[in-house]
């Protein structure tokens, strides 16, 4: 049926010339939106195995269960927790207040897919090789296409062309890599994926490859129905992305590999009640729970309850986006709740965080704030995250802990807790994280996390955190213990400083390996104005390799 519409439409360009070409960005929607889209079978419900009736032993007795709550694009002032946010989030907020806030938590890097791996494997990109994020099919060209340099006052995208580059799904985190759900496994732990995933598919990269028993997969990127009588949508006709997004993506889960079928509700509830669904299943043995939630990521969709109970906020994209950090919050409550009605809470972990800070291409300019930057920077509006560790039998309510931490370091804490056994044949860039609970000093080698995506690269080290580039070709020296906002850039102040993190950011690429794959796509960044605000004379901008 498509076939027959796009010819109509073929024809209106031949006789319509110019108003067609005006109008040629809907004929290529219309394309994209119909071409190659998968068979969505009808919605069934999900048969999560049973553990035992009886347990070997009481909760407290056993290993703990560990439940990772992971948001994505969720910016640090979203929550809260910090003193920000748009609305409440008391959920939220209870968690990081039961347990250990780290205040300087960083994500893997600034992008999803790269930052999952490093939390799965606790290694850098330059281990593993994977660097960069894998996108749809033709992601890139359209994108590229779709973006408005003349509106948004930014430079063009550069659009790489690559003879050969794997398929989206073998764009993935090699099988030989070993995850968190591996290590756990080993240790006699069932392990649950409900959600994103981002990490290939398949039987080499899927989340059951991966050492998952189990995976309910977010098959496409809807939450509902674009027109579900429950749903209100926010389109950002000034972001590519999102157009590309709502023209291609499906309501569709996965589970364990098999056919795409209709989910059960708006997806972060959903995943939730299957979370809930997992818990008392497994409450009397040792699991782990992988729970990958898609929000507050594009595109913008909320249930119509959560979209009348956040209040009038303007303009409209921002009150969706509210809506949706409300069901998340409300999500990390109901997770709570059920470990405390089974009798599981003193003895679960509980982590949560973000993949990445706020994006700049919803709109939202405080998303971050205070900090400079957006999801693909490395300025720390762009990774710096929220992380909370609750485990009420080993971490005291209340506790802090200020020492830079990232997500790399995830994957070697959790195995600790659980007294699992890292892999002995891969090293590990992680550090465990649990000394802090008892109020030990956090070391790693040279007092150093690295960033990277391509020719974008950083280095904290200590106070000190240096950025460098090759688009712009320049360098930006901060010293976030007197400036944690990076306002005074003091690269060309302090060379021997600037050249001796250069070294170490220089060290650290020649001792890894190359990327997978190349990067496709360079996109301009604002570093301090979202896409919603036209770029001006002097505002900072830079390129994101990806």
């Amino acid at each position: 049926m498509w076939k027959k519409i796009l010819l109509g439409l073929l024809v209106v360009i031949v006789i319509g010339g110019g108003l067609a070409w005006f109008n040629r960005q809907v004929i290529i929607l219309y394309v994209v939106a119909n071409r190659g889209k998968a068979e969505v079978a009808a919605h069934r419900p999900i048969q999560w195995e049973t553990g035992p009736e009886e347990a070997a032993q009481s909760p407290n007795e056993r290993p703990p269960n560990i439940v990772f709550i992971l948001a994505d694009d969720l910016g640090i002032n979203d929550i809260s927790t910090f003193g920000g946010g748009r609305i409440p989030t008391p959920n939220i907020d209870r968690l990081a207040a039961e347990g250990m806030i780290f205040s300087q938590a960083y994500s893997g890097t600034a992008s999803c897919a790269p930052s999952r791996a490093m939390l799965m494997t606790g290694r850098y990109p330059t281990r593993t090789g994977f660097e960069f994020t894998p996108t749809p099919d033709g992601m890139g060209r359209i994108v590229n296409m779709f973006f408005d340099p003349e509106r948004s006052g930014l430079p063009p995208l550069i659009q790489n062309d690559i003879e050969t580059m794997p398929s989206f799904e073998e764009q993935g985190l090699p099988g030989s890599e070993v995850t968190i759900a591996e290590v756990l496994g080993a240790a006699d732990y069932h392990t649950v994926h409900i959600g994103k995933w981002h990490l290939g598919r398949g039987a080499e990269f899927g989340a059951n490859a991966q050492g998952f028993n189990e995976s309910l997969l977010m098959a496409s990127g809807l939450f509902l129905p674009e027109d579900d009588p429950d749903v209100v949508n926010a389109r950002l006709d000034f972001d590519p992305i999102d157009q590309f997004l709502w023209g291609r993506m499906q309501y569709a889960a996965q589970f364990n590999d098999g056919d795409w079928f209709e989910p059960g509700g708006y997806l972060t509830d959903w995943w939730t009640d299957e979370a809930v669904n997992v818990i008392r299943a497994n409450r009397n043995r040792p699991f782990f729970l992988y729970l990958a939630h898609w929000g507050v990521h594009t595109p913008l969709q909320a249930t119509r309850a959560d979209y009348d109970a956040v209040g009038d906020i303007e303009p409209h994209r921002e009150r969706v986006y509210a809506a949706m950090i409300r069901s998340l919050d409300r999500s990390v409550g109901r997770i709570m709740d059920e470990l405390e009605a089974q009798g599981l809470a003193e003895n679960t972990i509980i982590v949560f965080s973000s993949d990445n800070g706020g994006a700049g291409y919803i709109g939202i300019p405080d998303v971050n704030a205070p900090y400079r930057g957006w999801k693909l920077t490395f300025f720390e509006g762009g990774i710096r995250v929220p992380m909370f560790i609750r485990w009420p039998a080993r971490i005291a309510a209340g506790s802090a802990n200020d020492t830079p931490v990232a997500h790399i370091d995830l994957m070697p804490t959790l195995a600790s807790a659980a007294g699992a056994d890292l892999p002995g044949n891969v090293p590990i860039d992680g550090v465990d994280l649990l000394p802090a609970a008892r109020g030990d000093a956090i070391s790693r080698p040279n007092d150093a996390i690295f960033w990277q995506s391509g020719y974008y690269r950083v280095v904290r080290q200590g106070d000190w955190k240096l950025q460098v580039s090759d688009r712009p070709d320049r360098s930006w020296l901060y010293n976030l213990a007197t400036d944690p906002t990076e306002q005074r850039n003091l690269a060309t102040h302090m060379p021997r400083r600037t050249a001796a993190m250069r070294r170490l950011l220089d060290r650290h690429r020649e001792s890894g390996r190359a990327p997978l794959y190349p990067h496709t796509l360079e996109a301009p960044i604002a570093v301090d104005r979202s896409l919603a605000s036209r770029v001006e004379a002097g505002d900072e901008v830079m390129y994101w390799p990806n």
